[in-house]
């Protein structure tokens, strides 16, 4: 089923942030991309899920078509972010489908917020934090990237940081990366060390599952031990073989494990 995408913006936490639309008969979905994830770059995998919900996509502070520049990018001004822009685009209480990062935003603004939501999917959040171990990818994988698609690159210059995906990923990644901005991936970087969300998750009694990437050493086998005891409720499933981003390595293994869930 191909679903034409609306974008449109909203005024929220006194910012304009960028959201792309997949209209689907199901619950009201909120998905939060990942650190240097532009919300179009999730495009194939929203056009799945509005088979099931109605999918809106956000461009985070400082990626994609929202404001950037000199702002605020911690984690609580990316949760309140979260917050703001399911009252502004009139979202009531969506389910929120975090990755990565975006997983940590909307952990923390369950937490800020409680009602916000009706249930969080954590797809793969990095569960580093003071004290813990460090997240397993370097920051100048990403700084790097950037700063060759703010000169310009193309799909295959592009491959050399994302050898397994398509040639159509690659280029979608080659166009959208330069409106990551450096120092917004940065801070967010820093954040994945610094914040630490597990006190977050022991507060939270909404309904909500976490996405293992099986193949990835980003949650470990004791990270779902302690995540299971800090929120026993949690549902588990585990997307074997596939690395950090689900999606790109395994599409329908990916939707298995997130397509069912109901809050």
């Amino acid at each position: 089923m191909t679903v034409t995408p609306r974008g449109y913006n909203v005024h929220a936490n006194g910012i304009r942030h960028h959201l792309l639309h997949y209209p689907g008969q199901g619950p009201a979905m909120l998905l939060i991309p990942g650190i240097t994830s532009p919300a179009i770059t999730w495009g194939f995998v929203a056009e799945r899920l509005a088979e099931d919900f109605d999918v809106h996509v956000l461009d985070v502070r400082g990626r994609g078509l929202s404001q950037a520049g000199d702002l605020d990018y911690s984690l609580d001004a990316m949760a309140e972010d979260a917050v703001a822009v399911t009252e502004a685009a009139g979202l009531e209480t969506p389910i929120v489908l975090g990755h990565s990062m975006g997983a940590r935003n909307a952990i923390r603004a369950a937490r800020m917020a409680p009602r916000a939501f009706s249930g969080l999917l954590l797809v793969d959040p990095p569960v580093s934090g003071p004290g813990r171990r460090a997240y397993p990818s370097a920051l100048p994988w990403y700084v790097d990237s950037i700063a060759m698609a703010e000169k310009g690159c193309s799909a295959e210059d592009m491959r050399q940081y994302c050898p397994s995906w398509t040639d159509e990923q690659l280029a979608l990644r080659a166009e959208w990366l330069h409106t990551c901005q450096s120092d917004a991936i940065v801070a967010s970087f820093n954040g994945f060390h610094e914040d630490d969300i597990h006190g977050d998750l022991a507060e939270l009694t909404l309904p909500m599952r976490l996405v293992v990437a099986g193949g990835a050493p980003v949650i470990q086998e004791a990270d779902v031990t302690e995540i299971r005891s800090l929120a026993p409720h949690i549902e588990i499933r585990t997307v074997e073989g596939a690395g950090h981003m689900i999606p790109w390595d395994d599409l329908e293994g990916f939707l298995i494990a997130v397509r069912d869930f109901r809050a």
